[in-house]
């Protein structure tokens, strides 16, 4: 009894995840189909699986705008400034992980707490900076703001996973000779590796995905994937199937890095969990 009673239990677990997770992904299968029909098709639900398939969106969409000058300023954007949030993330995790002064809890709940301030807030102030210093429509000024926004989660990982590294093993390092810089890159590095990776792999999904500020501060030179979407969204209407091309050419090199990388984001996400 004890036996069926736990297959049964599995059963209903597995469905239940089955069914939470084509529920997530449904919007995505229907971009992608969407994608595949004439813009008259699109909306045409009553038929819209007797209808022909076609290709032209896509190649109407790369030929009104240049995917790959988006693509590639995504890619910049999100590497660069998850390069940038590890630069100063790892050193401010390591201070507040091993050498906590009396208030660091305070001031790392702060720092989360900027997370729930709505950006619109500060939109105006962060504009009149990038207008004054020439960063609007900058790489290096997106990369900047996007690095910011995201560090305090950045921080806040990287804290917990140092906080799983005996500390004996740093103090035998520094009694050998270590110094802060070798310590760092030496030792703690890596053996938090796959808390880094799973950091990293994060704030670029952040970032690949983040839409608010990009579409606020880029025009042309600087635009990413997501005001590459946003341009198919215009005064006269939606034009769904160039729209759910222009969103499947965006979200599919991260859906793809995010399949690859599972297991190395799935191990990370779960590094310390279980002593």
């Amino acid at each position: 009894m004890a036996r069926q009673a736990t297959i049964q239990r599995r059963i209903t677990v597995t469905a239940a995840a089955w069914v939470v997770a084509l529920i997530i992904f449904f919007p995505i299968l229907w971009t992608i189909l969407t994608s595949f029909k004439s813009e008259g098709d699109a909306i045409n639900l009553a038929h819209f699986f007797q209808t022909p398939w076609t290709i032209d969106s896509y190649f109407e969409v790369q030929g009104r705008s240049d995917y790959f000058h988006h693509f590639f300023n995504s890619v910049i954007i999100s590497i660069g400034s998850t390069v940038l949030a590890l630069a100063f993330s790892i050193p401010a995790a390591w201070s507040m992980a091993f050498a906590p002064a009396p208030k660091t809890r305070d001031l790392m709940m702060w720092m989360l707490s900027t997370k729930m301030m709505p950006a619109v807030g500060v939109l105006v102030p962060i504009y009149l900076i990038f207008k004054t210093l020439g960063l609007l429509d900058n790489v290096w000024g997106i990369m900047a703001i996007l690095m910011l926004m995201n560090l305090p989660i950045v921080v806040w990982m990287l804290y917990t996973y140092f906080k799983e590294i005996p500390v004996d093993i740093l103090e035998a390092a520094r009694m050998d000779g270590a110094t802060l810089r070798k310590e760092l890159i030496y030792v703690l590095v890596p053996m938090a590796v796959p808390g880094i990776a799973s950091t990293m792999l994060l704030n670029v999904i952040l970032a690949w995905n983040e839409a608010f500020w990009t579409l606020n501060l880029t025009t042309i030179n600087a635009a990413p994937l997501t005001a590459f979407i946003a341009s198919y969204s215009s005064p006269e209407g939606l034009f769904w199937a160039k729209l759910s091309a222009a969103s499947t050419l965006a979200i599919a090199p991260i859906l793809i890095l995010g399949w690859i990388s599972q297991k190395q984001l799935v191990r990370g996400l779960t590094f310390g969990a279980v002593k």
